[in-house]
This record gives structure tokens, sequence and C-alpha cells, in this order.
């Protein structure tokens, strides 16, 4: 791998034939990043019957689309999938590849970057490029792959520049989805699949999929509380105030952990990433772990005991108090309010 290119790609993740949101929202962040790079995005599609998908990665900008289409690739399997997504890569030596930090997309991120001794980060929560000297050498457009680490208490800002080819894992909800107004004139490349035999290791007997009942992805408004609540029963404020305004509940993985919601509803770096019209959080102190997953809100109330608490420096609104004396005067004031 002498040289490189400033191509941007985005492998785009499909369930069933249905493509997976996080692989739009990497398309739509891809976009930028390709116009900083001055280069190209390109997607990447793997699948059985996917040449409508593959134009739907136009509406994000997508110049090109790699398609590689067999009836054996339907369902994602490790094998082919690692086999494909490998030769492409050290075929056309992209500068950035994007991946969903989903089951799939963490599956298959690092075994392409270790065949193809590339540098990989997992669970950005923003991603940039940028020109940095590192120990008195000069590295030009560099993706800098951010996320929290050590237990969520820094940002730590990653780079790999002494491999030509950079790749991120990034969490479903982190970058925003943003499609353009009109499709640019993409071009779809059909990519040929030779089929091996090491591809029937494992095969697929029976599939069981449930769709999530709680997207909290989609409300635009969230009610949340933290370990500061004391308890489940607590909660039940939470419930209520949510009920009346029409919106739906969440919590801390503090919370979670101490039984008081469950894991479904768990926004921050290990749950749900959001960005709700309004965000109202109660009781919760404010790690960098729940902020990453929340403080692109569109507008934040916190409430909590603790004015030294770190939500407040993200909040646009800010009330010191207990949770239980305030949110009750909330909800008494939105059902007057909403008569």
């Amino acid at each position: 791998m002498e040289k490189f290119s400033n191509e941007v790609w985005v492998f785009v993740e499909q369930r069933s034939g249905k493509p997976a949101e996080v692989s739009f929202e990497l398309l739509s962040k891809g976009r930028k990043l390709a116009e900083i790079l001055k280069g190209t995005l390109k997607a990447v599609v793997i699948g059985s019957e996917m040449h409508k998908v593959a134009r739907q990665t136009f509406q994000y900008g997508a110049k090109e689309c790699l398609l590689v289409d067999h009836p054996e690739l339907k369902d994602y399997k490790t094998v082919p999938y690692s086999r494909v997504m490998i030769e492409l890569v050290s075929k056309y030596i992209p500068r950035v590849v994007l991946y969903g930090a989903s089951f799939i997309g963490r599956d298959l991120a690092p075994r392409v970057a270790s065949y193809t001794r590339s540098g990989l980060t997992a669970d950005c929560t923003d991603l940039q490029i940028s020109d940095l000297t590192y120990l008195r050498k000069d590295y030009k457009d560099l993706l800098l792959q951010i996320r929290p680490a050590f237990g969520g208490n820094i940002i730590a800002t990653i780079i790999t520049p002494d491999v030509p080819i950079q790749m991120a894992t990034v969490r479903e909800g982190v970058m925003e989805n943003v499609p353009l107004d009109t499709a640019v004139k993409g071009k779809i490349v059909e990519i040929p699949y030779t089929p091996d035999k090491i591809d029937k290791m494992i095969n697929i007997i029976e599939k069981y999929q449930e769709e999530n009942k709680v997207n909290l992805k989609s409300a635009p408004i969230i009610v949340a509380g933290g370990y500061g609540m004391g308890s489940k029963e607590n909660f039940g404020v939470l419930h209520e105030l949510a009920h009346v305004i029409g919106g739906e509940v969440a919590g801390s993985r503090a919370a979670v952990d101490a039984g008081f919601i469950p894991h479904e509803r768990q926004v921050g770096q290990t749950g749900v990433t959001v960005r709700p019209k309004l965000y109202v959080a109660c009781g919760i102190s404010g790690a960098i772990q729940h902020r990453a997953g929340m403080q692109n809100s569109n507008k934040i109330i916190a409430i909590n005991n603790d004015p030294e608490a770190p939500i407040f420096d993200v909040c646009h609104y800010g009330i010191v108090g207990n949770v239980m004396d305030v949110i009750p005067d909330f909800i008494e004031a939105y059902k007057h309010k909403l008569k």
C-alpha cells in the first residue's frame, strides 16, 4: 500500500434487505469529510437484490456505489462479507472507511482493519479531518477519531498516522441524518462475487429478529431520570410528566444499573444517542458518558440539587432543586397550560 486515494467509504449495513439508519447517518457525515479531503464519497453495498438501496445512497451524496449482489450474500455472514470488504479495500485503498457500531459493524470492521493493517477506532462520537504535527513529523488529512475513554472520564482524540487507511465505527444516532434535496447522479459499479467453499463454514439455519419496542431516537420530547431520582417508584413522576407533555421516558446508566428503568431506555455512550427537540434531565449529574448521548438535543432543561453538577454545563435552562419538588410543579403547570 504505497499510495492512497482521498476517498471516503461507508459500508451500508442491511438486514433482510432493509438498510440500517446508521449507514445513512454515516453517509451524511462522510459527505462532509469528503468535501474537506476534496475527495469522493463512495458507498459499499453487499447483499442480494440491493439495487434500490444502492440508488438510495445517491440521495446522501455518494458519487459511486460499489455493489456486490448475490443470493448467497442475502444475510450477513462473517466470512464472505469480510472477504469481499478485504478485497475491495486492498484493491482501491480508500483514505477513510466508516462502519456502524452495530453487531455487524463491530464484527466486520476489525477483521478488515486487521487484514489490511489499517487504523481503527471503535464507538466514535465525532470525526474530523485535520493536518497535524506528531513527533516532529507533519501529517496531512488525518482522520481525528474522537470518543470517550478511561471509563468516560476524558474525551480522547485518536489518530492513526502511520497507515494509509483509517477506519472508524460510529453508533446509531451520533451523526445527523441529512439527505440532499436532490440526489447526485451517482454510478453503480457492480462487483462480481465468486463463492468460495470457506464461505459455507457457517450457515444460517433460522433467524429470529424482533424490532425494538422503544424508539427513543424518534421521540421529539424525552424526560430522563438519573440515580438522583432515588428509587424506581420516584420514576413514576417522570412517566406522569412524559404523559402530560407527550414524551418518552429515559434514564442514565446509573439509573439502569440501579434497576430504576430498563436498559432499552438508556441514553448515553453505552445506550442510545438522541437528538430530541426537548430533553428534560432529572437527577442526572451529567457524566461524559451520558452527555455524549444527549448533548445535541435542541433544548435541554436540567433539574439537580447539586449546583456544581456537570449537566448544567450543557443545559439551556437549569433548575437547582429537589426533582421530587420541582417535577410535580411542572406537571401542574403543563396541565393548566395545555387545557
